[in-house]
This record gives structure tokens, sequence and C-alpha cells, in this order.
């Protein structure tokens, strides 16, 4: 799955580097909409503003938003993409899997739940595939179903940095963590595609 997304980001890139190419080549802009002016871009945000004044026949509205997102990508941290702590729906090391809790956990329609120890510590990550080995009616702890492996990222880092060490980790879900260490909330590849392909 992870592989799957990693090529859906690349497409996603190499087509509107290819689209962005095609602008130079373009025909000429109706007259009543100039897109260039006469001085180059001096910023990124003038650049945007002349892709967005593109007439439809040359750029569609979704592939200006996804030229934008990506000419941007770098100016934004993972603070900006990531889904508040208030959203993290945490399970307990030493609580017991029966039909409430994982009913609780599918209900919430995500796939990944950080497990806390004792101390709110977090150590593991429980998948609702690994759920799927449950005997029926057996109750089994959390600890003994959850991968041990925690990818975390930093709120402050910009996206470029995000997904070097999402490549590097090759995980799907990350907690993102302040500059103290508190968890602040969390970031999936999911996530990211999302805001790439709008």
């Amino acid at each position: 799955m992870v592989r799957e997304i990693w090529l859906k980001i690349v497409k996603i890139i190499s087509n509107l580097r290819s689209r962005i190419s095609e602008l130079g080549r373009a025909a000429e802009p109706e007259k009543e909409v100039p897109i260039v002016k006469k001085e180059s871009p001096k910023n990124l945000e003038e650049f945007i503003a002349i892709i967005q004044r593109t007439p439809k026949s040359v750029l569609s509205s979704k592939d200006r938003d996804r030229i934008a997102a990506v000419m941007s990508f770098e100016g934004k941290t993972v603070g900006d993409l990531m889904a508040d702590k208030s959203r993290i729906v945490f399970v307990k090391s030493n609580e017991m899997l029966g039909p409430l809790v994982l009913d609780k956990l599918y209900k919430t329609g995500g796939t990944i739940f950080p497990v806390v120890d004792g101390r709110e510590k977090v150590i593991g990550v429980l998948n609702t595939e690994a759920l799927n080995a449950l005997e029926d009616r057996k109750l089994e702890r959390a600890e003994k179903y959850m991968n041990r492996v925690v990818s975390y990222l930093s709120e402050d880092w910009n996206l470029g940095e995000a997904v070097k060490e999402m490549k590097r980790m090759g995980a799907f879900y990350y907690l993102v963590r302040n500059q103290k260490g508190e968890i602040v909330g969390y970031l999936t590849m999911a996530m990211l595609l999302d805001y790439l392909s709008l």
C-alpha cells in the first residue's frame, strides 16, 4: 500500500511537470485576460497568481490547484497538514480487545491507533488489519497485536523534509511531535496524497 501511494505521488508530480512545460508552449492567451506581465514574477505568490489567471482551455481548475500545491510544497509544514491530537484515538496496552472496544475503533473510520502504556507513553501502534486475526469470542490485550515500531515527524518540518523521512521509514502513519517532544497530531501518506491531488 505504501509503495502504491509513492507511485501515485510520483505520477502526480510528473504529470504536473509536463503540464507546466506545456504552459511554456501554449498558444496565445485570451486577449481579455493577460497571463504574463512584461516583467517576470518576482516571487512564488506572483507565479501562482499567473497560473490562476491561465485560461481553462490551457489549464483546468484542478490542475491549477495541483500546481499551486506542488509549488508551495516546500513552504508548507507538517503542522499545516496534520490532523490535531484531539482526533487521535489512543488504545491502552492492557486494554482487552473485546466487541465494545473493537466497535469503538471501527466506528472512528481510522485504521491505525497508537498504543500507550500506564504512563501514557506511546509504545506501539495497532493496525485494524492485525485485529482480523482475533479469534471469535476470545479476549486479547492490545499489546499482543500492536507493532512496536512507531514513526514520528516534527511539526515544524517542511513537507519536503517530511517526504524524505516517510520514504526512509516506509510507514503509512506518523505521529507528529512539537519541539518539546509532545504529540500534537498525526499525518498519514494518504493525507499527503490528498493534499497533492486535491
